[in-house]
């Protein structure tokens, strides 16, 4: 029987649904034929496994040749099917046994001259196999792919050079080296915040942000210091879990990022103001992850966030509130998870001057006023905390104080992070309205305070939860079991854009 079934797996958002590869041989005039909605790339594999197989001193059959890639609703893109169809042809054809082929998950794109190149996706390939509970079949990839496939315990790969190369360790006469599992290298070389002079109350707020996963929106004139914090910002946070680092991993993998220097360092990713809606939070016909399912488990930094364009920081909304996107064509439709961290900094008017200690500012109210309506109401409610970052005098920046450490902060975080996740199982922004009334109870003085601030400030009911959250955060850090009024009066003052 001139037929041959292997197995792949495609991409399809993040997960990595399987492929049935089926050849079929079969007589009248030569043809080539996939079938089974491949898209161009796909369609062009014909010529390079042709060339492949021809240039690998393999006979290509001179026969009526259809390929299905199964399931046929599917979409297939990438070259990631040139490996298995050519393997399935010979195969099929006899030159190779068929016995072995259905224990293997198979990609990988060939060369003209045989050759594999690297695949896209080959880490959210493996990691979806384990959550398949198909670990007991083994995935046989280029040599390049299986570096970042290996990092998931519990997969058999087998990294291979070339289809020579598979070829004889599917015919048992030369087997294929199996790739160790791979544990890289942690890079500890962060931006510390000892570098920064003064700005204790930034960085105070910066510190609980980092304790309780918070948003948080610095406002200040230029040159005081706000990316400056924003980018040490990673050196504080609690260092990621293995779930989370793979997590991180396979979306970046999605898009040919792999970070394999920067294992569980956590993303920072810093769009342009000019980036569209769709490279912030993904898309095109083939929908691919944005800026922030990149920042995944990561921070999102915004700088100049009033020059975004108003339609694309709307986009926003649902993920700070969800921590995935959803994104949906006619044809198809892919999530994509997105629980990042938003940092964002902009400059309190046009000119960038208004508050500044020498009064240098030269924008009237008016301009003020539109300039900082490029923000609507929704998205800065959705930001739990807001502060100010006002400019150091000359005298401030000339002082030889040590600042303190970014280690000795992120310990700190780290301490106040394992109370919540002990407490709750994740961190205080992402409580939930009934976990909030559990978790989040409030003295009687407390919540006089909370209530007077509500009716004074015309507070949303939004706005009332996430007071709730960043008081639970501080109190964590303090180590407190209940939250008192001081933790309350704290939070109140990080809403500085709703009243």
């Amino acid at each position: 029987m001139s037929l041959a079934v292997l197995y792949s797996r495609a991409l399809s958002g993040m997960d990595a649904p399987e492929v049935v590869v089926e050849v079929h041989l079969a007589n009248g005039l030569p043809s080539f034929t996939i079938v089974g909605l491949p898209e161009t790339e796909v369609k062009e594999s014909k010529d390079r496994v042709r060339a492949a197989i021809q240039t690998a001193q393999f006979e290509f059959p001179a026969r009526r040749i259809t390929v299905n890639l199964a399931p046929a609703d599917l979409p297939k893109e990438g070259g990631r099917y040139d490996l298995p169809i050519a393997l399935g042809i010979l195969a099929a054809s006899g030159q190779l046994p068929k016995q072995q082929l259905a224990n293997y998950v198979i990609a990988g794109e060939l060369a003209l001259t045989g050759a594999l190149r690297p695949i896209r996706g080959a880490l959210a390939m493996t990691y979806q196999l384990l959550q398949d509970k198909a670990g007991t079949r083994a995935a046989i990839l280029p040599q390049e792919s299986a570096y970042e496939a290996s990092l998931v315990e519990g997969c058999t790969i087998f990294a291979a050079d070339s289809l020579l190369d598979v070829c004889a360790h599917l015919s048992d006469k030369q087997s294929l080296p199996q790739h160790p599992l791979v544990t890289p290298a942690i890079n500890t070389l962060l931006p510390d915040y000892q570098e920064v002079k003064g700005q204790l109350r930034a960085k105070r707020a910066l510190e609980i942000a980092a304790a309780g996963q918070h948003s948080l929106l610095m406002s200040g004139p230029p040159g005081t210091g706000k990316s400056m914090l924003a980018q040490r910002f990673v050196g504080i946070l609690p260092e990621m879990t293995t779930q989370e680092a793979l997590e991180s991993a396979a979306i970046l993998s999605l898009t040919g990022q792999f970070p394999a220097t920067n294992w569980k360092k956590r993303p920072f990713r810093t769009p342009h103001h000019t980036a569209s809606a769709v490279a912030l939070v993904g898309g095109g016909s083939v929908p691919r992850p944005g800026e922030i399912s990149l920042a995944h488990h990561g921070v999102l930094f915004l700088d100049e966030l009033p020059e975004f364009d108003r339609k694309v920081l709307e986009v926003l909304r649902e993920p700070l509130e969800n921590g995935s996107i959803t994104i949906s064509r006619a044809a198809r439709q892919a999530t994509f998870p997105a629980q990042f961290q938003l940092i964002a900094a902009m400059n309190p008017c046009p000119c960038g001057y208004f508050g500044h200690y020498n009064q240098r500012c030269r924008c009237t109210p008016e301009q003020i006023l539109r300039y900082k309506n490029k923000l609507s109401g929704p998205l800065l409610d959705r930001i739990d905390m807001n502060i100010d970052v006002p400019a150091l005098k000359p005298e401030e920046l000339s002082q030889h104080q040590p600042s303190e450490s970014s280690a000795s902060i992120c310990a700190r975080v780290t301490l106040a992070r394992r109370r919540q996740m002990q407490r709750q199982q994740k961190p205080n922004a992402m409580l939930g309205p009934l976990e909030i009334a559990d978790v989040c109870q409030l003295g009687e003085q407390a919540s006089h305070l909370l209530q007077t601030a509500m009716h004074k400030f015309s507070l949303s009911a939004r706005s009332y939860h996430r007071i709730l959250k960043v008081g639970r955060t501080i109190a964590d850090l303090a180590g407190a079991e209940h939250m008192s009024d001081a933790h309350i009066a704290e939070a109140l003052q990080y809403r500085r854009y709703d009243y």
